[in-house]
């Protein structure tokens, strides 16, 4: 197992700081590709450096918007990555990069829901299906639900194992035919296809295999934690898969 170094903690944006300014959605996405890749480009450089986090409300290219809940977040490379898999298993693992690009890959191409409202349709992911990364390690008995942390060191989510166990749930590698970049949470993030983006975590870095769902960021700040979309969080919006 590799221990690393301690994650620095960043400092938490609450939900009525990322609501309250959702207004700067109304800037509008620009469209003509040269421009989209050029405003995504800034945009990143921007969040990297951005105290407040509040960079990550603008729109970008391709109808994405930025989100982080820490003022700074660490990057990680090829080199640097590792994904820990412990808890209630039989075989805690820790991955590279590479060792998950190793393993079978699974593609999805599903709508992208946010539950602030914004979507971005047909959206593929490439990655290793998080059922696959479970049954290596071995869940044990009375294990019911897994928890996933972000090496931003402030990001958490949960989900049943049922729900972990899904075909279209991923260890997510890869989205829109392109290496996960550290503004869209790589190298490695959840994707939860069915589910609205915030389960989606970026920046992964630890599967904890538990007894109980626990809450998730969000979830301790008011959203639901079994987040389909259009059956929760007061919304109809229709199914991404």
């Amino acid at each position: 197992m590799n221990t690393g170094q301690p994650e620095q903690r960043g400092t938490p944006v609450g939900r009525r700081v990322l609501l309250g300014t959702l207004g700067l959605g109304a800037l509008g996405v620009i469209t003509a590709p040269t421009l989209q890749r050029g405003l995504e480009s800034l945009l990143s450089g921007a969040a990297g450096k951005d105290p407040t986090g509040l960079t990550g409300l603008l729109p970008n290219g391709g109808g994405f918007r930025y989100y982080s809940v820490a003022s700074s977040v660490p990057r990680k490379n090829a080199d640097t990555y590792r994904l820990t898999v412990d808890g209630l298993v039989d075989r805690p693992a820790t991955y590279t990069l590479a060792e998950l690009r190793a393993l079978p890959q699974t593609r999805l191409v599903r709508d992208v829901q946010c539950v602030t409202g914004w979507r971005v349709p047909e959206t593929p992911f490439d990655g290793v299906r998080l059922s696959r990364i479970l049954d290596a390690a071995g869940v044990r008995s009375g294990a019911g639900a897994v928890r996933f942390t972000c090496f931003d060191g402030t990001y958490t989510e949960s989900l049943t194992l049922d729900q972990a166990r899904r075909p279209d749930v991923l260890v997510a590698l890869r989205m829109q035919d392109q290496d996960l970049g550290h503004s869209h949470g790589g190298p490695a993030r959840l994707y939860v296809a069915p589910m609205y983006f915030y389960k989606s975590a970026k920046w992964l870095s630890g599967i904890t295999v538990t007894e109980d769902v626990q809450p998730g960021y969000w979830e301790r700040r008011g959203y639901d934690i079994d987040a389909w979309v259009g059956r929760s969080n007061g919304r109809d919006d229709e199914p991404t898969a």
